[in-house]
């Protein structure tokens, strides 16, 4: 079966990552494919609404780490990170409203897709996070950087990256992450329908210049430069630390190096 599922529902299009044994951790295919499906969607003039959902009880547990153990040469770090804005971009620039249905963990890659969405609705079970300070040691892109704070400012940013926790659903909705938690699990997918129709039948083309011009404000915020960084983090021996005591799920021991 298919890691990225994809059902038409009407005129709204449901999009599943669907690796559950994984905590649906995304492949470079899963990213690929996403971006695929909502070029597909631009396509569709049919189509008035994209839900991104994950299998089994979790949203997106991050990028799946072992594809990071080859990553030797800044030509991997920088392709990897311009990849990952060109998927999220993707996202972005669908026409049509975007909503994350969340629960369970939504960390690290998963905090960006559902930061890249429209709206985001979560069930009580819903953590948000980027815990990278104490597992990988690597470091969000610039443009995922301002996708967060254009949500929840950056001092929270900071707050959320420097402490590595995951933020609960309550919290996640009282500081602006979430939009709405349900009142449990069970009630997310009718609550997500019920809203994608009602976006669904409102006009169009309203909703599509609305994206695309906050959209492009938020543009504004990205600076020229940024592989400086990427580097510092992506090509450092605490990287290469932090990736191999993940897979022998040990803790890592920074150097600072």
């Amino acid at each position: 079966m298919s890691d990225v599922l994809v059902e038409r529902r009407g005129d709204v299009v449901w999009l599943t990552f669907n690796r559950p044994d994984a905590r649906n951790a995304m492949t470079f295919a899963m990213y690929e494919r996403m971006a695929e499906v909502a070029g597909e969607v631009n396509a569709d003039r049919g189509v008035r609404a994209l839900v991104l959902t994950g299998a089994g009880g979790a949203f997106v547990a991050g990028t799946d780490i072992s594809q990071f153990s080859e990553f030797t040469r800044n030509e991997d770090a920088l392709e990897y990170e311009a990849r990952m804005d060109a998927w999220l971009g993707a996202l972005e620039r669908v026409r049509v409203p975007t909503i994350a249905a969340l629960r369970g963990p939504v960390v690290g890659g998963g905090a960006a897709i559902a930061a890249a969405c429209d709206l985001r609705i979560a069930a009580p079970s819903a953590r948000f996070g980027v815990p990278v300070a104490r597992t990988l040691g690597n470091c969000f892109s610039m443009a995922n950087l301002v996708r967060l704070s254009s949500l929840v400012g950056v001092a929270r940013v900071k707050e959320i990256v420097f402490t590595a926790r995951l933020v609960d659903a309550e919290e996640a909705l009282r500081i602006g992450l979430y939009n709405e938690v349900t009142r449990d699990e069970d009630a997310l997918v009718p609550r997500v329908e019920e809203l994608a129709r009602q976006i669904a039948s409102h006009a169009p083309l309203t909703l599509q210049a609305t994206k695309e011009a906050l959209r492009r404000i938020r543009d504004r915020m990205l600076p020229e430069e940024s592989e400086d960084l990427i580097l510092l983090c992506y090509m450092s021996r605490d990287f290469r630390e932090g990736v191999q005591a993940f897979m022998e799920k040990r803790k890592p021991a920074w150097k600072g190096e």
